[in-house]
């Protein structure tokens, strides 16, 4: 039997999805990484999502450490944030659309954590 149904524009959605999104979503807002990681363990979309944004929470930490060199070090942690900030609300949209999207660089590091 199909576990799938359709959505409102007749396209099928995975059961695995609809009940991952919210965690996966939130999983994209800093610390909340932790939130899909943990209590959505059995599901795949959200542990997907959940491991990217556990990698880009990480650089953001990095960015922000970056923050103490003198000179450049401001300048590159700001720039991080926006591109950091832009890739969480590209993953956020795609999320709540329900598509997986693998992050440039972020994608092969998070493929490599098991958790």
């Amino acid at each position: 039997m199909d576990n799938s149904f359709n959505d409102q524009a007749g396209q099928i959605q995975d059961p695995d999805v609809m009940d991952g999104k919210f965690f996966a979503a939130i999983g994209y807002l800093f610390f909340l990484c932790f939130v899909p990681l943990i209590l959505k363990k059995n599901n795949q979309f959200a542990q997907f999502h959940g491991r990217q944004a556990l990698v880009l929470f990480i650089f953001e930490i990095a960015a922000g450490i970056l923050k103490m060199v003198p000179a450049l070090g401001d300048l590159i942690s700001n720039v991080a944030f926006v591109v950091f900030g832009i890739f969480s609300l590209i993953a956020i949209v795609k999320v709540l659309m329900g598509e997986r999207w693998e992050m440039p660089v972020v994608y092969e590091i998070s493929n490599k954590i098991t958790l």
